[in-house]
């Protein structure tokens, strides 16, 4: 079939007559906000930024009441400055990030010359993790360096910080990492 420029205006007028007819004595209002709330409708909202880039888009997160807080929705927040509603795919799919049957939720340890991989406490990896920086720390700690100079460091240590943290954040934990005489002290904006 061939339209022509006369006869497709003649179709659009003819649709666009329809579609405001049958408009004409219907109110859609109620199905409409029906059907936006219907998703989050009791849900509880809490906000928080994405974790995924040095951004910092804001996100709204939806919880529901039952389940055990379970994450039912997630959107980008329109009242934050930085992406204000906006997010990338990776934000926009959080979501599946906290709804993941795979994900894990507890830490898990292998023991040395171990192939197993067992589940631990917080508290005990925690410890352990402790434990371990304060042996790596107490063998290698430098006092002087060749030259006969106070350097109280150690090289055997490193620290990557994460892009999620604000300037707040960042300086006590640079204090502590700098404290403990780690030099190798990194960010991590986009690893």
């Amino acid at each position: 079939m061939k339209v022509d420029r006369r006869e497709f205006l003649k179709i659009s007028a003819g649709t666009a007559a329809g579609v405001m007819a049958l408009g004409l004595g219907m109110d859609l209002k109620p199905v409409k906000s029906y059907a936006q709330t219907l998703k989050i409708r009791y849900a509880r909202e809490f906000t928080t930024i994405c974790p995924y880039c040095a951004v910092g888009c804001g996100i709204i997160v939806h919880t529901g009441k039952g389940a055990g807080g379970r994450v039912i929705n997630t959107e980008g927040d329109p009242d934050h400055p930085i992406n204000e509603g906006s997010l990338c795919s990776k934000g926009a799919a959080l979501s599946q990030l906290v709804n993941n049957k795979d994900r894990l939720v507890t830490p898990l340890y292998r023991k040395p010359y171990s192939h197993a991989w067992q589940k631990v406490s917080w508290d005990w990896a925690l410890y352990k993790i402790a434990l371990n920086m304060k042996k790596t720390r107490d063998e290698t700690f430098i006092y002087k360096n060749s030259k006969g100079e106070v350097v109280n460091r150690t090289e055997a240590i490193a620290h990557i910080g994460s892009a999620a943290l604000d300037n707040e954040e960042c300086w006590p934990l640079q204090a502590m990492m700098r404290a403990m005489g780690l030099v190798y002290i990194e960010h991590q904006a986009r690893i």
